[in-house]
């Protein structure tokens, strides 16, 4: 059983003794420290004696309800994070508690890993929250999770503190890894809207068939299976932020929906006769050339004006110079500090492999790579054996006669490549093609 390294202490509310009792011993059972009141009442007298990281509140209780008590918290513990949890849902009942300022909103009956997953959630939010202020020791730089000094990545800081200080649309343009949903949340936690819920949407992980109703929530009855009303996400993130990723994924159809919320500020719920006012910014993300899907008639022009008022461009991990040695320290020293082991330090000729190889990944591959030599690693050097395969030298690899033609022109591209530091104009120039066609060749090398 996988248990939570920090310890963080929890409190549990609820009127019903059998409820927070099973809540207890799940909890502890996962290594939390668990308060429990059975009133709010007796919730704030623990929060005024003892330091809490998360409670978990019911939502009707005699006296005073859960609805009140989170209104309180929100106004007296800025570092004290909320969920709720009620057997009576309704989109009221789940905006009024977002709105106030629950993380999550978890309706009965839910399963223990559906709980637990919660809980986890609200807490990486908690800390994102209290870290966001301040750069981590021993770095020169970071926000909210976006660490580097590079000027590339300064631009980036700049153009956050900038779309942070306005209500604007805001679209977020990199490739597959490079940190878009961490430039979302920074800009949200360093807005206005901070103490108000921020909502993550994968467009291209939601069938076609479902994400209108995932968006825009529905009434009970709208089609088949609809047996309650449910708050889609734009509800959820009323009075905060909205964070559209993989915009580019979504159909022609589902882009009409989506201009007339930019333009309406209103939603429809699937089945309803009425539209509904809505107070969200929308930040939006995309891998994809937009332009490029406009110009062939796959993404609207008038939807691509609206999202694109202000653009981030986030540039690849393989133009940060430097930025990539700081990353992978700060790496290790998280995932040495999940396995308790002391952090290691790198060799000069890992380091140069670090800075040589060219990251298709970007910052993602960089993580995994990471925490795969760590768990691999038992001494406290990395060295550049421990590196992956693809990552070393080889002389079969460079200069061998049982490779096919594929591998020969991919070995070149790359190589191409890391000697131009990533230029893909300067690329294709030496490789005697155009642009487009290199970036063909990318996509089939992965």
């Amino acid at each position: 059983m996988e248990k939570t390294p920090d310890k963080e202490q929890i409190l549990v509310v609820d009127d019903a003794p059998d409820t927070l009792e099973v809540i207890q011993r799940n909890l502890s059972s996962y290594g939390y420290i668990v308060y429990t009141a059975p009133g709010a009442a007796e919730a704030i007298k623990i929060l005024e004696s003892t330091p809490v990281d998360l409670v978990i509140t019911d939502l009707k209780m005699p006296k005073v309800s859960g609805l009140e008590l989170v209104r309180h918290i929100r106004a007296n513990y800025k570092k004290t994070e909320v969920m709720m949890i009620t057997g009576f849902a309704t989109i009221e009942g789940a905006v009024e508690a977002v709105k106030l300022g629950a993380e999550e909103y978890l309706t009965k009956p839910f399963t223990d890993d559906e709980f637990i997953a919660a809980v986890r959630k609200t807490l990486e939010k908690l800390q994102l929250r209290r870290v966001s202020g301040a750069p981590p020791p021993n770095l020169p730089s970071a926000a909210h999770g976006l660490i580097g000094q590079s000027k590339a990545i300064g631009k980036v800081f700049g153009a956050i503190k900038r779309a942070a200080s306005i209500n604007a649309t805001v679209m977020i343009a990199g490739e597959s890894g490079t940190g878009k949903e961490l430039v979302a949340r920074a800009i949200h936690y360093s807005s206005p809207r901070a103490s108000a819920p921020f909502i993550p949407v994968n467009c291209g992980g939601i069938p076609e068939t479902l994400l209108e109703s995932e968006l825009f929530g529905y009434v009970k009855g709208a089609f088949t299976g609809a047996n309650e009303s449910r708050a889609g996400f734009f509800q959820t993130a009323e009075g905060g932020t909205i964070f559209l990723d993989e915009i580019g994924e979504t159909s022609l159809a589902m882009q009409v929906k989506l201009l007339r919320v930019l333009q309406d500020k209103e939603v429809c719920m699937v089945g309803a006769s009425r539209s509904r006012k809505i107070d969200v910014r929308i930040l939006a993300a995309t891998n994809k050339d937009l332009l490029s899907l406009v110009k062939k008639g796959a993404f609207r022009e008038d939807l691509f004006f609206r999202l694109n008022v202000i653009t981030i461009p986030l540039p690849p991990l393989r133009e940060r110079g430097d930025d990539v040695l700081l990353l992978a320290q700060n790496f290790a020293a998280k995932f040495a500090k999940e396995l308790d082991r002391p952090v290691p330090k790198f060799s000069e000729r890992a380091l140069d492999a670090f800075k040589g190889y060219f990251w298709p990944g970007n910052v993602r591959e960089l993580e995994n790579v990471i925490q795969r030599v760590i768990v691999m690693t038992d001494g406290d050097l990395i060295d550049l054996p421990d590196m992956p395969g693809y990552m070393r030298f080889s002389a079969m690899r460079e200069t061998g006669l049982n490779r096919t033609l594929g591998e020969v022109e991919t070995g070149y591209v790359r190589n191409v490549l890391a000697s131009v530091k990533g230029n893909k104009t300067r690329a294709a120039e030496i490789l005697g093609i155009d642009r487009k066609t290199l970036r063909e060749k990318l996509k089939t090398i992965g």
